[in-house]
């Protein structure tokens, strides 16, 4: 018989507001996602330099894995074995667009690294993992919808074979002006059982 696992936490950012386990913890009235995400980095006293010079898609993800991960208060002088399982529908487009603008124009033909870099839709995990000093397996899934399904069976997977002790999994996507995050953490402790329902009813919620 499987191990039943809990979601001890959760944390949903978009519609320029953050609900951290259902409770509204931050909004504001920006205009833009980057006036939006650069007021909850400062609000929330978030201390990681190479923040600004991310792409939307990682500034979302890491905001939402930086208010949940502090709830948990994860001491983050030690590693920590947590596992990152994400997920959205738009890759990285919306940095791709940008670093295809910067080479389309032949006689204006310069690509950034600092915009190539971010074309992996997985390069946010990486920065999550630093900040936290993770060092467990991390994947990161395209679907055409959020699929409870696979992220359920995925993040209990790893638990069951004992590859990390939590999983934070979700839903990240940007795209243009459109934007939410979803994430939330699978442990052995906590109030909410594991189940696909209960994944599909905190995101609906």
């Amino acid at each position: 018989m499987k191990n039943n696992y809990y979601i001890s936490s959760y944390c949903h950012i978009k519609n320029n507001s953050v609900w951290l386990d259902g409770n509204d913890v931050y909004q504001d009235s920006s205009e833009t996602f980057s006036e939006f995400i650069k007021n909850l980095y400062r609000a929330e006293n978030t201390k990681y330099a190479k923040f600004f010079k991310m792409d939307n898609l990682s500034k979302l993800a890491f905001m939402a894995a930086d208010i949940l991960l502090k709830n948990e208060n994860l001491n983050t002088s030690t590693d920590n074995d947590i596992a990152l399982v994400f997920s959205n529908k738009a890759a990285s487009l919306d940095t791709d667009r940008k670093h295809q603008t910067s080479i389309q124009d032949k006689l204006d033909y310069y690509p950034s690294p600092a915009v190539f870099v971010y074309t992996l839709p997985n390069i946010c995990l990486g920065e999550i993992s630093i900040k936290y000093k993770l060092f467990s397996e991390n994947s990161f899934f395209i679907f055409d919808s959020f699929n409870a399904d696979h992220l359920f069976n995925y993040s209990n997977s790893l638990l069951d074979l004992n590859k990390s002790e939590a999983v934070l999994s979700g839903w990240v996507d940007f795209d243009d002006t459109n934007y939410e995050a979803f994430l939330y953490l699978v442990s052995k402790t906590g109030d909410t059982i594991h189940n696909k329902q209960n994944i599909i009813t905190l995101y609906n919620g």
